[in-house]
């Protein structure tokens, strides 16, 4: 079964499955905390409990736990390695915290997989001139792909050379097709 849980702070909510929802409503600690209740909406995009806690001396203490970093945690236990000890989502959704989506990746992997940064829309592909230029980093090394006369080749053209290098680890561009009329920046 799948649980929907509403977050405090936005209009989304977190999906879950039945195994993990009743860990998180019937565990001591997170019960007492009202941890299902209080789940929010992290600027990185992912959901987060946080909660200060006044302390002896009169200074505060905020606990922080992100949701799918304690699933992992607590389920897939048993994957994380040295290596591969970082908690993404396969699918890209950070509220999809279905056991299904959730995995242990390298840090090479969770960069790669990261959002774009590039003006043009589309990772490895910057405009130089009237052209697009495709890259791609290889051992922390910028090697160049190609230029290309739209971003939408020169993206593809990253796809295809990620796709060879890294396989299913490798990030891939949602190339989207453009509107007549639309200006290449």
């Amino acid at each position: 079964m799948l649980y929907k849980v509403k977050l405090k702070n936005a209009d989304e909510t977190v999906l879950l499955d039945d195994k993990v929802y009743e860990y998180l409503t019937t565990d001591p600690y997170l019960v007492k905390v009202d941890f299902i209740n209080n789940l929010r909406r992290h600027s990185s995009g992912c959901a987060v409990f946080q909660k200060t806690w006044k302390r002896a001396d009169g200074g505060y203490k905020t606990e922080t736990i992100y949701l799918h970093k304690l699933i992992a945690e607590k389920f897939l236990f048993d994957s994380k390695s040295r290596d591969r000890n970082l908690v993404g989502a396969r699918n890209g959704n950070k509220l999809d915290c279905r056991l299904e989506n959730i995995l242990y990746r390298s840090r090479s992997v969770a960069s790669r997989k990261r959002k774009t940064s590039s003006k043009v829309g589309y990772t490895g592909v910057y405009k130089e001139n009237s052209r697009y230029r495709a890259v791609i980093s290889i051992n922390r090394k910028s090697v160049h792909i190609g230029m290309f006369d739209t971003p939408e080749e020169a993206a593809q053209a990253y796809n295809k050379k990620s796709k060879e290098l890294y396989g299913d680890d490798g990030k891939l561009n949602v190339i989207r097709p453009r509107k007549s009329g639309e200006d290449e920046e």
